[in-house]
């Protein structure tokens, strides 16, 4: 525990927050925000040496003040022991991932080790901790946008929001999904969580409208590969809309899928100023031809 009054600076990664966000991350867990909040409201906290209020947005060079406690430090298991995972993009503001299947975004109960975690590992004494901008389920591969400012994770946020981020997948489904290699259809559901606290499914017929376009790759009896591209960000949104129409995906017992991995890979993601790609590593029987994702 720090004995000492600290003034930190805002860095450019770290302009634009709320005063109050900015503390809980540079805090992390260590204090609870009830008391950054009470601190702010007591006057414990100064911004450039005047009081201030928990939303007052702060700008780079600012010096903010805390009152003696515990700053964030990285886990000591995240120096060296947790592997990394492959980095598809970065520059300044904005790195992509592929994540591994069974590895969480965030950690959680019973879940220490996550993509989180290992970004504190990978970037020790960043300013501003760089923040998933989007989930993906914990058995789902795939690109993972990252942002190392906050500048970039509120416009990523934007992007979102007005749907200017593409999102596509690949996936095997089980048995032969309706129609011909190259044909392409519109799903289009109204989804609604149901079921018992803990084991809680997606149900089509009521809720929140979910649509997604689906291309064949690949028909065959046992298995069929699809392309798909998500209109909508429902919770297993694509999991619920396949396996409504009698083709869950390869590993997906929950939603009654065959036994094994689950199959779905998000491979290609699409900004307003930037495109990336990335095949999963499916191989055998699961693999990807090159050429069918090149169809349009």
């Amino acid at each position: 525990m720090a004995r000492e009054v600290r003034n930190i600076t805002v860095t450019p990664e770290e302009a634009g927050q709320k005063i109050v966000a900015f503390i809980a991350r540079r805090l992390g867990e260590t204090v609870p925000q009830s008391a950054v909040m009470r601190w702010i409201r007591t006057g414990q906290v100064r911004l450039d040496g005047g009081r201030t209020r928990p939303f007052v947005r702060v700008a780079e060079g600012q010096a903010v003040r805390l009152p003696p406690c515990e700053l964030r430090e990285i886990p000591a298991q995240a120096a060296g022991c947790l592997p990394p995972f492959p980095v598809i993009y970065e520059d300044d503001a904005l790195v992509a991932v592929d994540k591994p299947s069974g590895l969480p975004v965030h950690p959680g109960s019973g879940w220490a080790d996550s993509v989180q975690t290992r970004l504190e590992a990978a970037y020790p004494g960043a300013s501003f901790a760089p923040t998933p901008a989007h989930r993906l389920d914990r058995d789902t591969t795939g690109i993972l946008l990252i942002a190392k400012t906050f500048e970039k994770l509120s416009e990523l946020h934007q992007f979102f929001r007005d749907k200017s981020i593409g999102k596509e997948y690949l996936a095997w489904v089980a048995g032969r999904f309706p129609g011909q290699s190259g044909c392409f259809q519109l799903l289009e559901d109204n989804l609604e969580k149901k079921g018992p606290p803990g084991r809680e499914r997606m149900h089509t017929g009521s809720g929140k409208q979910a649509l997604s376009e689906a291309f064949i790759l690949r028909a065959g009896d046992g298995a069929s590969l699809l392309r798909l591209r998500i209109l909508t960000g429902r919770t297993h949104q694509i999991r619920a809309q396949l396996a409504a129409r009698g083709h869950p995906l390869i590993g997906d017992r929950k939603y009654g899928g065959p036994p094994g991995t689950i199959m779905l890979h998000a491979w290609r993601v699409t900004l307003p100023d930037l495109i990336l790609a990335w095949p999963p590593s499916w191989s055998g029987q699961w693999a990807a031809p090159g050429e069918l994702l090149e169809m349009r």
